[in-house]
């Protein structure tokens, strides 16, 4: 049970609401009127709780489960005991998060603007809106109605935010664009200049960046993620994209709508990332790069070239992810001809 102090919960649903709700098939016979009163791990779950397994290696689990109900894939049913109602659905852990999300509600403040704040008097402030202690907004910001500005965040001068986007506590934003229902969380750091020099023999010479960060509706930004402005062109994330804790995206990268960018990512400038892409953690991108659409990216791979619509690629120098994986086999097999001389 989620700690009452922080979640607060709703009314509890019945299995057939949870049939509706998800799309899932009671895999027997059994009473659609039963209560559900919480979600659980499978090996915590109490009586009353719904869970999941979607992962076959905790199979086993199941029939030593005490949850009142499952989300099963169909070829575990036969592993579901007498006193549980099994939901089978192709996709448990996305129906669980649905039935997640009716039992508990969003997080939310009482609307109010707490003393202590810094707002100039040229600043729009839609309805609603909560802004904590110590926190700045600068002079022509818009910031839509039932937005959530966290203590100490800086908001500069122009910036603009949809409706509904929350953001943390320490959060930097400048020369941006911030669309409606984003999650902005702390110390995320959005707008500053992006690493554009030039050099000669008398040194560096500062490449002046003149471009923005243009963040779509309903995006996530992970805690001490940092996203440049562009040099000329703008950086831009696409609606209903979700970024990892500790992402460094450079200037002027464009990432597509629906992807999902994992911890320690580094982007770097002018790196064009298509629809629905996922990138796994620890993983470098060169500059200048053409990823394409639903592109599958392996942690901690290095990628050096263009990829192309659906490709699936890993190592670093990343390549197709059979080549990687023959690869690492290679290398084993070296390592086991190397023991048996010895």
């Amino acid at each position: 049970m989620a700690d009452p102090r922080f979640f607060k919960k709703k009314k509890p649903l019945s299995i057939r609401e949870i049939v509706s709700l998800t799309g899932a098939i009671v895999g027997r016979d059994d009473d659609q009127s039963l209560i559900i009163n919480d979600v659980s791990p499978i090996h915590t779950a109490k009586k009353g709780d719904v869970s999941f397994v979607e992962n076959r290696r905790y199979a086993n689990q199941i029939s030593s489960s005490k949850a009142s109900a499952c989300f099963i894939p169909e070829d575990l049913l036969l592993k579901v005991p007498k006193d549980m109602v099994p939901l089978v659905i192709n996709f448990p852990r996305r129906a669980y998060a649905k039935v997640s999300q009716s039992l508990y509600e969003r997080e939310a403040k009482s609307p109010k603007v707490d003393e202590g704040t810094n707002i100039s008097k040229t600043c729009i402030i839609g309805e609603g809106c909560r802004i904590d202690f110590g926190a700045v907004v600068g002079e022509f910001c818009q910031v839509g109605s039932d937005c959530w500005i966290g203590a100490n965040t800086f908001i500069d001068d122009g910036v603009k935010i949809g409706n509904g986007t929350r953001i943390g506590a320490n959060v930097t934003i400048s020369h941006s664009d911030i669309g409606s229902d984003c999650f902005i969380y702390p110390g995320v750091r959005i707008g500053q200049p992006g690493f554009g020099f030039e050099i000669d023999a008398s040194g560096p010479i500062e490449m002046p960046q003149l471009g923005r960060v243009i963040i779509g509706n309903n995006v996530e930004i992970g805690a001490n993620t940092t996203i440049d402005r562009g040099a000329g062109p703008d950086t831009v994330i696409g609606e209903f994209t979700r970024i990892d804790n500790l992402v460094q995206i450079g200037h002027n990268v464009e990432i597509g709508n629906g992807c999902i960018i994992v911890a320690q990512v580094g982007i770097s400038g002018s790196t064009i990332i298509g629809d629905h892409t996922v990138i796994g953690g620890q993983t470098g991108l060169a500059g200048h790069l053409k990823i394409g659409k639903r592109v599958k990216i392996a942690a901690q791979s290095g990628v050096t070239r263009n990829t192309g619509d659906g490709s699936v690629i890993g190592g670093a120098p990343a390549v197709p992810i059979e080549e990687f994986r023959r690869q690492v086999a290679n290398i084993k097999s070296l390592g086991r001809r190397d023991l048996r001389r010895k």
